[in-house]
C-alpha cells in the first residue's frame, strides 16, 4: 500500500519491488496479495498506463519512447493501443515546440546540415516517429 500511495505501479513493477523488498517471502503468496490488491482496485494497469502515457508526454516524449517505456513494464498491447496513439496530432505539435526551444522561433537551418542532422537526431531519442521528426524539421528549413 505504501507504494500504491505514491504513485501507480503496473503489476509487474509492484511485483518485482516487492520480491526484492521481500525476498523471504514466497511467490505465491506475493501472487496472492498482488491479486487481492487488483480485485479491490488498488493497482490499475489501465490507471497506470494512462498516468504514464500523460506524465511522459507531459515531460517531452514521444511515441516510441513512451512505448518501449511500458513493454519494459510489461504492460499489455491492448492497453498500450488504447492510451497510446502513433498518428496522435499532438507529436507534431510537441516536436515543433521542441525545435523552437532548441532553436528559437526565427532561427532557420540548412538541410543536410550537421544542425539539421543534430536535431532529427534529437527527435529521433525523444522518441518521435519518423515522418513526425521530419515535417517539424521542415519547418525551419
Amino acid at each position: 500500500m505504501d507504494f500504491l500511495a505514491r504513485r501507480e505501479y503496473s503489476f509487474f513493477e509492484l511485483q518485482r519491488k516487492l520480491s526484492d523488498k521481500f525476498p523471504e517471502v514466497d511467490t505465491s503468496d506475493l501472487f496472492e496479495v498482488l491479486d487481492a490488491l487488483r480485485a479491490e482496485g488498488l493497482q490499475s494497469d489501465e490507471r497506470f498506463t494512462e498516468a504514464f502515457v500523460r506524465y511522459r508526454s507531459n515531460r517531452g516524449f514521444a511515441f516510441h519512447h513512451i512505448l518501449r517505456d511500458l513493454e519494459s513494464r510489461r504492460v499489455s498491447s491492448n492497453l498500450i493501443g488504447q492510451h497510446l496513439f502513433e498518428d496522435d496530432e499532438c507529436w507534431e505539435v510537441m516536436a515543433v515546440n521542441l525545435l523552437e526551444r532548441k532553436l528559437g522561433e526565427n532561427q532557420h537551418i540548412e538541410f543536410a546540415s550537421k544542425q539539421h542532422q543534430k536535431l532529427l537526431r534529437l527527435l529521433e531519442s525523444r522518441g518521435f516517429p519518423h515522418q513526425v521528426s521530419r515535417k517539424a524539421v521542415e519547418k525551419f528549413l
